[in-house]
């Protein structure tokens, strides 16, 4: 006789019960926590409530209340966050799946509610299981680059991680006394003894073929290898090269000055050598005074500094710090009317595919004496994939706010 999924005696594993649901429950407790977290520190990196081409979520209301200015210190700031954001994210997925695993029984269910608390849990069960399905995978294929879901991932990922953490806050509030005197019972009867009866142990187990100590260390041997292939990409050198499951993993992209990673190449982006050629590229810079447009051999000859600062992605990878040398923008402000205090600012890319092709920068970035218009890294002029003819460098911005192939730059109150 075949048995459905709603049976007791469907579900067999003898690994099944409440002390390894709850171990990998408090895992995730604290991991995803953490991910919550740093979800939100990056997104307030964007400066969405400076202007709405940073805002990738115009209709967010109440739940852009934690926003505020994003700081320029320290310079590594999202460089870190959005490590630790990707690289726990995606090492926390064997766990996740066992934690999924280990309740299913709980999905099939009959009735669908015993109770009202039960129908709760129910509930918050559900929304728990698709939030997290949806934001760990919306997640991975964004940093795969693989955009196969309909709009933009940002959007996306945002309202779906609003969603699940509602669910895992109200499922965490119902399940955590539970949790915790399973957890106790570690001391008293061990992870290999007989489990208390429970909706999860099967009522006729088949015999065992590994200790839930040993499923733990299988799942996090899982978590430990996705880490070690994950990590190299936050860094340079040989540690890169271990990033095997990271786009932006493995070797260099060349050699010399401008060998270090790339986010969008001038071919991906549109980016024609005529565009920016010496007697065709100027440079509009628009403010209170009005506009100066300046080749790039004036630019050259304008006071030049330098500033050493990484490259952060929101896909996670990272490079060290870079040797950028060009105009601060706050010379620019003053070159057009703001020699006190410089307004917020508007970037205008060559760009002509693809997203952020304008990016807007707080008052506060712009006065930061390292926010340049880089000419030259590490010594050499700017490669046309590192933004040839001259690019925007500004400590712990988002990777997508440092805009390459500058053309206009607009001071002012956005």
């Amino acid at each position: 006789m075949t048995r459905s999924p709603s049976s007791p005696g469907f579900w067999r594993s003898p690994l099944r019960g409440p002390w390894l649901t709850s171990v990998l429950g408090v895992v995730l407790l604290g991991g995803i926590t953490v991910l919550f977290v740093t979800g939100l520190v990056s997104y307030a990196a964007y400066n969405p409530n400076l202007a709405r081409v940073n805002d990738q979520t115009p209709d967010k209301g109440i739940l852009g209340f934690y926003l505020f200015p994003w700081p320029t210190d320290p310079h590594w700031l999202y460089r870190l966050n959005q490590g630790v954001h990707v690289t726990l994210g995606i090492t926390l997925i064997p766990v996740l799946l066992a934690k999924l695993w280990s309740v299913i029984p709980r999905l099939f269910a009959l009735p669908p509610a015993r109770s009202l608390a039960n129908a709760l849990e129910r509930i918050s069960l559900l929304l728990l299981v698709g939030g997290a399905l949806f934001e760990f995978v919306t997640g991975v294929l964004n940093i795969q680059l693989d955009y196969i879901f309909p709009g933009s991932f940002y959007t996306l990922h945002f309202y779906g991680a609003w969603v699940f953490i509602a669910a895992f806050v109200a499922h965490a509030v119902l399940k955590i006394p539970a949790a915790l005197r399973n957890l106790r019972r570690l001391g008293e009867e061990g992870p290999s003894d007989p489990v208390p009866s429970s909706d999860l142990v099967s009522p006729r187990p088949d015999p065992p073929t590994v200790s839930r100590r040993g499923a733990l260390w299988f799942v996090g041997g899982g978590s430990l290898l996705l880490f070690a292939t994950t990590v190299g990409q936050s860094f340079d050198g040989l540690l890169r090269r271990t990033a095997l499951l990271a786009p932006r993993g493995g070797a260099e992209p060349g050699s010399g000055p401008n060998g270090f990673q790339i986010n969008k190449t001038a071919r991906y982006a549109g980016i024609d050598a005529a565009d920016t050629a010496d007697d065709a590229w100027r440079l509009v810079v628009t403010g209170r005074t009005g506009t100066v447009r300046l080749s790039r051999a004036q630019l050259a000859r304008l006071p030049l500094h330098s500033a050493a600062l990484p490259i952060a992605c929101v896909e996670g990878w990272s490079t060290s710090d870079q040797w950028w040398r060009g105009v601060r923008l706050s010379d620019f402000a003053a070159l057009v009317g703001y020699d006190d205090d410089p307004p917020d600012l508007l970037v205008e890319s060559l760009q002509r595919r693809g997203a952020f092709r304008r990016a807007a920068l707080r008052a506060n970035q712009v006065a930061d004496p390292r926010s340049l218009l880089a000419l030259y890294v590490n010594g050499e002029d700017l490669s046309p994939d590192h933004g040839f003819p001259a690019r925007v460098i500004v400590p712990a911005a988002p990777g997508v706010l440092n805009t390459k192939w500058v053309a206009r730059m607009t001071f002012g109150d956005l």
